[in-house]
């Protein structure tokens, strides 16, 4: 192996391990009280996040629709997992699999959710961010136990 394909392949691992690290960080953010500006910096200005009725599109966009789920979402735990990435030189695609308990402010009601991030990266001054989000799914909703609240940290 040349120095240069060795040069490709170490390229291709560390953005592999920077989109991960992304996704890291999208899923801290939400957790963290789904905080509106910390999110905004992780998507391309012109980046889109979709799941079923709800979709933004632009960091504005984006920003109001993390304001609602501020107001709407009193807990979340993001899991995710089994990530199929591909990187084509400043853009990327990968598939995650998701697994997630919530509750709501409306009623305190707790919820399993399962589905599949599809996600859109691109590589800007050397940094990749999320293009586009689409949440497909849910492949699972289900309400879990009734008097269930987290328990802190």
């Amino acid at each position: 192996m040349d120095l240069i394909e060795l040069e490709r392949r170490i390229t291709r691992i560390e953005d592999i391990e920077a989109i991960k690290q992304l996704k890291a960080r999208y899923c801290e953010i939400c957790d963290d009280g789904h905080d509106p500006d910390r999110v905004t910096r992780i998507f391309a200005e012109d980046g889109a996040w979709r799941s079923g009725p709800d979709k933004a599109e632009g960091h504005a966009a984006i920003r109001e629709l993390f304001l609602g789920f501020q107001r709407r979402i009193s807990y979340s735990q993001h899991m995710v997992m089994n990530p199929i990435i591909e990187v084509d030189g400043t853009e990327a695609h990968a598939v995650w699999y998701f697994f997630g308990c919530f509750t709501f402010r409306e009623n305190n009601e707790a919820r399993w959710l399962a589905a599949r991030y599809h996600e859109d990266y691109v590589k800007l001054d050397g940094t990749w961010k999320i293009k586009r989000l689409r949440v497909r799914g849910p492949a699972m909703n289900a309400r879990y136990d009734e008097g269930w609240a987290p328990t802190g940290s």
